[in-house]
């Protein structure tokens, strides 16, 4: 069960192209490409913050929650994400119970 969270949660992440924030960091340039080579298909005009709400919204009300307490911390995050993920606080729809 427990490899089967992890799996969804790194489909997630791919889906939304989080990857390219861990990407931008990676201690090699040839791995970066690699991985961005293998990943063409998606889709990522929209801004990186917008992707890491969607994909937090996505993978349920836990990482929503993650997602709000980040929110409060302008602090640790760059201004665009936490603006971005203030919208978490009043704007997410509901979720199935």
């Amino acid at each position: 069960m427990r490899l089967f969270r992890l799996l969804k949660i790194v489909s997630v992440g791919l889906r939304f192209g989080l990857d390219q924030m861990v990407l931008d960091h990676a201690p090699t340039e040839r791995l970066a490409r690699l991985l961005r080579a293998l990943l063409f298909w998606r889709d990522l005009s929209a801004p990186r913050a917008e992707r890491l709400r969607l994909a937090l919204e996505a993978l349920g009300p836990i990482f929503v929650k993650f997602g709000q307490v980040l929110s409060t911390r302008r602090d640790l995050l760059p201004v665009d994400l936490a603006d971005e993920l203030a919208k978490l606080q009043d704007q997410v729809p509901p979720f199935p119970s």
